[in-house]
């Protein structure tokens, strides 16, 4: 059984800062590429950031040069460094995980509010 845990989020002041983390286990098969997805009410669910096996990275417009994405091998994780928080990010964060096979896992989400 496939399970991906997603932490870090939570209520934070317009301009600052917060870490989302996803650890992913069970039966993957290989992970080609895992990613963060936001939905926020009444919203379609949109690409925030995403990142390879190789390392390739890839980020929507609106967030790109505040957000970083990152992968950290030895504990199967992906991680989402997000500074200067404007209200607009305020959403429900999913983890996503594509294996070699590319099935496709998710998150049960995390939500991040940015007040102001």
């Amino acid at each position: 059984q496939v399970q991906l845990v997603e932490s870090g989020g939570g209520l934070v002041q317009a301009g600052g800062s917060l870490r989302l983390s996803c650890a992913a286990s069970g039966s993957i098969f290989g992970i080609n590429a895992m990613g963060w997805y936001r939905q926020a009410p009444g919203k379609q669910r949109e690409l925030v950031a995403s990142i390879t096996s190789g390392g390739s990275t890839n980020y929507a417009d609106s967030v790109k040069g505040r957000f970083t994405i990152s992968r950290d091998n030895a504990k199967n994780t992906v991680s989402l460094q997000m500074n200067s928080l404007k209200p607009e990010d305020t959403a429900v964060y999913y983890c996503k995980v594509v294996n070699r096979f590319l099935s496709n896992y998710w998150g049960q989400g995390t939500q991040v509010t940015v007040s102001s």
